[in-house]
């Protein structure tokens, strides 16, 4: 087993009571969690402060995207409930990005990891540039990526199709983590760049995010054996 897991698993739930169900028979030492808008909509802090209780590493996906001092005030707020990783949305800018990094530095080493949304797994080329952007995704995620950069924050979400592209532009401390993570036999749902988790690892993503694949199995546990398994096997 990993001693840092690599998979975070989606608590894409729509009840406190199922969520903390499915969380009861995992281990911190197989997977972290990630909380999105629909869980912390119905839990809110009590249910993160719950999980971080549980020695979880918690990913708050609430990818914060308004005025500067709103953002940072909002990672600070998440900073306090003791969560490993947040993130913000890239196309706020460098100026809210970086008002964000700037509200974290007083928390030192405890501060958790700040992360951009670039370009969500949903999107195509055809459905992105039907917003008006003239790049296509990949170009996109890479000028996104660079005023994250620019910004000072750890990393990207991205898909695993751009990871290889932005591992190759900002090295190996860049951290990224990839949604859209689906086993070979799952359905894509309504994710349209999708990856097996062996194929992203291979590209150099740093954390799997995965949701369906697991928390729809019948044996949650085991999947997350297998797939630790697998990763271990690769260093």
């Amino acid at each position: 087993m990993s001693k840092q897991p690599q998979i975070i698993v989606a608590l894409d739930f729509d009840t406190v009571k199922v969520a903390l169900d499915f969380v009861e028979p995992l281990s911190p030492t197989q997977c972290r969690l990630k909380v999105g808008n629909e869980l912390f909509t119905r839990g809110g802090p009590d249910l993160v402060r719950r999980l971080v209780d549980l020695k979880f590493s918690v990913f708050l996906d609430l990818k914060f995207y308004d005025i500067p001092n709103t953002v940072a005030q909002a990672c600070l707020a998440a900073a306090d409930l003791g969560v490993w990783m947040v993130n913000v949305h890239a196309l706020g800018g460098v100026a809210m990005m970086t008002a964000a990094q700037k509200a974290l530095q007083p928390y030192g080493t405890k501060a958790p990891l700040l992360i951009a949304v670039t370009a969500l797994t949903s999107y195509n080329d055809s459905e992105w540039q039907g917003l008006g952007f003239k790049q296509d995704i990949n170009a996109s995620v890479l000028h996104l990526a660079q005023l994250t950069q620019q910004a000072g924050l750890d990393g990207v979400v991205c898909s695993a199709q751009e990871v290889a592209l932005l591992r190759a532009q900002f090295g190996p401390s860049f951290c990224l983590v990839t949604p859209g993570i689906r086993l070979e036999d799952n359905a894509h749902d309504d994710q349209q760049r999708v990856v097996t988790p062996q194929a992203a690892l291979a590209a150099g993503s740093d954390y799997l995010v995965m949701g369906r694949s697991i928390t729809r199995s019948p044996e949650p546990v085991a999947v997350l054996a297998k797939l630790n398994e697998a990763i271990d096997l690769r260093l």
